[in-house]
């Protein structure tokens, strides 16, 4: 069944900027987005994801302008390079801010080395409070701003202390600029998917018997699909943009919250 948007949730010539947006949930975000116009600039962070960001834009490029932009993101600069060269990609400012970049790591709190924390940190929170940052100097009049968190938030668990820890602080960072964007009538937006089955979650240390536990508490016995995620992060920038300041959880079961 196809989708008409219409009035306030058209995003036809819209101009979208997302960080990890081209692959696994960006990507597939991108690519939802792409069916509805939406005009795209893909930031990605390494020479490995190359080949697969240029096929990506080789794929949307056929109905939508789309950039690619390449970086670490690490330090506050270089967020807002990203968020300049992406401004000057586009004819009419930008409309939509998506952050998908996220790290996890999973083992006891009393083995993470000060090292590990600090990338965690980064990656997971300094970075998001940046983009949000940014976002909010940037975005157009009643622009849509949404963040990839995680329903571990919601979650009384071991293991995951610096996941969750360094991923909390962004439901705040989103609230009080949720509020701070009214004027603007900017929606300021999470959502905190279950276990996805991807390339990230695979990444922590997962081990078999934990991944077959975690299917258990779902709602279809599996873990969470990018497909079953993107059709919110699309409602949340397209008939959705009432909703403000809240996390969508999009667990499957797997958390209530």
């Amino acid at each position: 069944m196809s989708i008409e948007l219409k009035g306030e949730a058209k995003i036809s010539g819209k101009n979208c900027i997302i960080a990890g947006g081209t692959k696994n949930m960006g990507g597939g975000t991108a690519e939802e987005l792409a069916k509805f116009g939406c005009n795209l600039f893909l930031h990605f962070h390494s020479d490995k994801d190359k080949a697969n960001a240029e096929a990506l834009k080789e794929k949307l490029s056929k109905s939508v302008k789309v950039e690619l932009w390449q970086g670490a993101l690490d330090d506050e600069s270089d967020v807002s390079k990203f968020f300049e060269a992406g401004e000057k990609f586009f004819d009419g400012g930008i409309d939509i801010c998506l952050n998908f970049v996220g790290k996890v790591l999973k083992k006891p709190m009393v083995e993470f080395s000060a090292e590990e924390f600090e990338s965690m940190d980064t990656v997971n929170n300094k970075i998001a409070f940046f983009f949000l940052q940014e976002s909010a100097r940037r975005i157009n009049q009643n622009g849509k701003i949404v963040t990839l968190v995680t329903s571990l938030l919601a979650a009384y668990t071991p293991l995951y202390s610096l996941y969750q820890g360094t991923k909390a602080p962004v439901e705040f960072y989103s609230k009080g600029l949720s509020k701070e964007l009214i004027p603007k009538g900017v929606s300021v937006n999470c959502v905190a998917p279950g276990p996805v089955d991807t390339s990230f979650f695979y990444s922590g240390g997962e081990q078999k018997q934990d991944i077959e536990f975690y299917k258990t508490v779902t709602i279809r016995q599996r873990l969470t699909y990018v497909e079953d995620v993107v059709p919110i992060m699309r409602f949340l920038v397209t008939e959705g943009y009432w909703i403000t300041g809240q996390t969508i959880f999009c667990s499957g079961g797997f958390t209530a919250h």
